[in-house]
């Protein structure tokens, strides 16, 4: 179905609709609240007006009863307290027509009527009750009552009946009222129940409007992009409705051709992607025979170079001794540069070959404490520490998951390291320490020697990568390459820390225990620093600060001191 943009949008639409729909209950709105003040008004006319009419005709045809009766009694006594029902009558009957009177504004008919009244009083009281007080005041009760005749009762009669005329009036004026209220409460009732039809119609009309203008576009896109959802991607999106709607489905169709183009250059990506890995996993499975392969060469070839090695050295020695001095100073000078060549050639076989062996030949991980492992490695670089009168210490070493011969190792190459490349006439200084950053101990192997220029730091864990000649100091340049093995098959890495202000500082990583990872959180969570303290440095556990003591320890000559002399030799254990 092909979308046609035009005629009136959503919102124009909605807006018309309840603007019509205001309007019309804001006019069924005036003319009920005009029918309810007409209702009010006509409905005080009945209770304020009407009604008190009514009882005020009735009180007037009684006061003009107690009237009429006074003078009849008057005439037959003459007693004049029988005239007192004739004054208060009369007195009550004004009283009456006053208050009437005000309420007659709206009524001609009735004023009309009450005037007939009055003139018919004022008649029968100038011809009949006057003449009759002032007969029988002066003529007695006898004259009186001879002007009490059927002449007299017949005008008081006609007075009655002009009462009755007016309450009849009345009577009509307020059934006229009351009427007039029921047909405006009618009217405003008829008026409501229009003003619901309306709100009830403008409803449904803007729920079937919103169906149709709504609820099926959106229906129809919601289900194409479903179907384009589900992998259709070329699946073009057409829209019907608002031309809202008809600029949203252009919109999502956009957004379609833009995600279906993007997935096809993610496919061809992934293609390529897919081949590079399989290429890569080539290599990677290509390099990994290589190294196997050159692992067992070295080995091999190391091991098989042992023997002829050791004969050429074994009689390169025997010619040094049996034949020194015999020849001349030359001669003597080429064997001895025959024995060290041999020698030098041992040493770099036997380096290479335990350098080839790191994480090949392994005993399995175990919890391995740092300070033992120190007080090993003071042991096998005693002699060196007594030529240097060298002096050892460590703190606060922890105990890590590792080979316990492969951290004697590393920590052995380490001290060696910083005993060889000492200052001259200055006693060696090693320290080894440690301290937890985060989840793993930085192991620090801090001197006083030489110290190395940052531009070398990454070099010298380069194997058989030297600084210095060999005669300035001997080695066969391999030690920091096996210590940067052994680090890195602990899962850490070793670095130079060229920011010393003396000496050199190698620092190396190795994973911590989950319980000390653990006992440094809870200890940091217990201990809040204010401020203007330092945040201190993460430390070792107490529990971990060991001294390396027993008989690991054979160079302790008391273990009830901190620091000792062995000969010349100085170790202080922290």
């Amino acid at each position: 179905m092909r979308p046609v943009i035009g005629g009136w949008s959503l919102r124009r639409r909605v807006i018309t609709l309840l603007t019509v729909v205001g309007f019309l209950l804001i006019g069924l709105a005036g003319a009920e609240a005009a029918m309810a003040a007409r209702n009010r008004t006509q409905i005080d006319a009945v209770l304020n007006e009407t009604g008190p009419l009514r009882v005020q005709s009735q009180e007037l045809l009684n006061a003009l009863l107690d009237q009429e009766t006074a003078i009849r009694g008057y005439a037959v006594s003459g007693d004049q307290d029988d005239l007192n029902p004739y004054r208060e009558g009369l007195a009550q009957e004004q009283s009456v027509i006053v208050s009437m009177r005000k309420l007659l504004d709206d009524y001609p008919e009735i004023s009309q009527e009450l005037r007939t009244v009055e003139e018919r009083v004022t008649q029968w009281r100038r011809s009949v009750a006057e003449p009759v007080i002032v007969t029988t005041e002066q003529s007695g009760t006898s004259a009186g009552q001879a002007l009490v005749t059927e002449s007299a009762r017949q005008q008081f009669d006609e007075v009655r009946s002009a009462v009755n005329d007016l309450q009849e009036e009345v009577l009509a004026a307020r059934e006229q009222t009351a009427a007039n209220v029921r047909t405006s409460s009618n009217v405003l009732v008829v008026l409501l129940i229009v003003a619901a039809l309306v709100v009830v119609i403008a409803g449904t009309v803007l729920l079937l409007s919103l169906d149709r203008m709504v609820v099926r576009p959106l229906t129809g896109l919601a289900n194409q992009v479903r179907e384009v959802a589900e992998g259709d991607y070329q699946h073009r999106i057409a829209t019907v409705g608002p031309p809202e709607f008809i600029q949203l489905g252009e919109d999502v169709d956009a957004m379609r051709q833009k995600i279906a183009a993007d997935l096809a250059e993610v496919r061809a990506a992934r293609e390529r992607i897919e081949w590079v890995n399989s290429q890569l996993q080539k290599q990677a499975e290509e390099l990994t025979r290589s190294n196997r392969d050159l692992e067992q060469f070295a080995y091999v070839a190391s091991h098989d170079l042992q023997e002829p090695l050791r004969k050429v050295a074994s009689f390169c020695q025997l010619l040094q001794r049996r034949y020194a001095g015999q020849l001349d100073e030359r001669a003597d000078q080429y064997i001895a540069f025959a024995v060290d060549g041999a020698q030098r050639m041992q040493r770099l076989i036997n380096d290479l070959l335990a350098f080839s062996r790191i994480g090949r030949l392994t005993t399995g991980f175990v919890e391995v404490d740092l300070n033992k492992v120190m007080g090993d490695v003071a042991g096998q670089t005693e002699a060196a520490r007594q030529y240097a009168d060298a002096e050892l210490t460590w703190t606060g070493l922890p105990t890590i998951s590792g080979e316990e011969p492969l951290l004697t190792n590393l920590l052995a190459n380490l001290v060696s390291n910083s005993i060889k490349f000492r200052r001259p006439d200055v006693p060696s200084k090693v320290h080894v320490s440690a301290r937890l950053v985060g989840a793993e101990w930085e192991i620090t192997c801090q001197d006083n020697g030489i110290g190395i220029e940052p531009e070398f730091a990454d070099k010298i864990f380069v194997i058989f990568q030297r600084l210095h000649s060999k005669d300035a100091y001997p080695g066969t340049g391999i030690g920091l390459a096996i210590v940067k093995k052994i680090v890195e098959y602990h899962g850490g890495r070793v670095w130079v820390d060229t920011d010393v202000p003396e000496g050199t500082a190698i620092r190396f990583t190795l994973p911590a225990l989950p319980e000390d990872v653990a006992a440094a959180a809870a200890a940091d969570s217990a201990v809040e620093p204010t401020d203007g303290d330092a945040t201190p440095s993460t430390e070792a556990p107490a529990e971990l600060i060991e001294q390396a003591d027993g008989p690991d320890q054979p160079d302790r000559a008391d273990p009830t001191l901190e620091s000792g002399r062995t000969g010349d030799m100085k170790e202080t254990v922290g």
